[in-house]
């Protein structure tokens, strides 16, 4: 796995420096956040799926067999339904629709149209650029249950979360969907911001490597709201 930073890609590294293990080996990496707390999803960008060099579907069969209790998010570059519908048959597997991969909005209308309960819907940004050249983030009366607010020039970045973009996203997806943000968590005060605003949660990994959300922090935000 690699240390996420900013969205440039090219220059992402392979996790080191990390509190929690010393390996970058995905399967090392889940074992050790699954020690830290029980974790019921995880995040995956398949980075060289998303480029169109590959991917790295044995690595989703095998993080599945070895951790079947735990719902994989996958983001693949998706932007075909024989690719949607590849990830849908692996155990375990919630695709990401990633605007930044959609041409156009084809694709979410067909999965619309079927009432997909499993597809997750990332809207991406690159600082204030929208990386959605279908306008996705336009179209809210197609966006599935589960909505990924996804600003990558704060990723790894520790800037804290975008909170007026993920408020706009959050009211126009209304009551029935859950929000999710991703990008920027600098630790418990923020998820806490995150709650209050009534958002599902958040993508994190940088404060938990490097130990800013903790046992202590991670089993308060467990606790129930007031």
């Amino acid at each position: 796995m690699v240390h996420a930073r900013a969205g440039e890609r090219e220059r992402y590294r392979p996790l080191a420096g990390s509190k929690l293990t010393g390996s970058a080996e995905p399967l090392a990496v889940v074992e050790a956040l699954l020690t830290l707390h029980p974790f019921r999803v995880l995040y995956l960008a398949d980075l060289d799926a998303i480029r169109g060099r590959g991917d790295h579907r044995p690595l989703l069969v095998q993080l599945a067999t070895r951790f079947p209790d735990l719902v994989l998010w996958v983001d693949a570059g998706i932007a075909s339904e024989e690719r949607l519908r590849d990830l849908e048959a692996l155990p375990g597997v919630r695709p990401v629709l990633g605007s930044e991969s959609q041409a156009d909005p084809r694709l979410l209308e067909r999965t619309h149209a079927l009432a997909s309960e499993r597809l997750v819907l990332s809207l991406d940004w690159r600082g204030e650029e929208p990386l959605d050249p279908a306008g996705l983030r336009e179209r809210p009366e197609l966006w599935p249950g589960d909505v990924i607010v996804m600003t990558l020039a704060r990723v790894g970045t520790a800037s804290g979360p975008d909170f007026a973009r993920i408020d706009a996203v959050h009211r126009a997806a209304g009551s029935a969907r859950r929000v999710w943000a991703a990008g920027g968590v600098r630790g418990l005060e923020d998820l806490e911001r995150l709650r209050e605003r009534g958002i599902a949660g958040a993508l994190v990994a940088t404060a938990l490597h490097d130990g800013r959300l903790g046992r202590t922090e991670l089993a308060r935000l467990a606790e129930p709201a007031a």
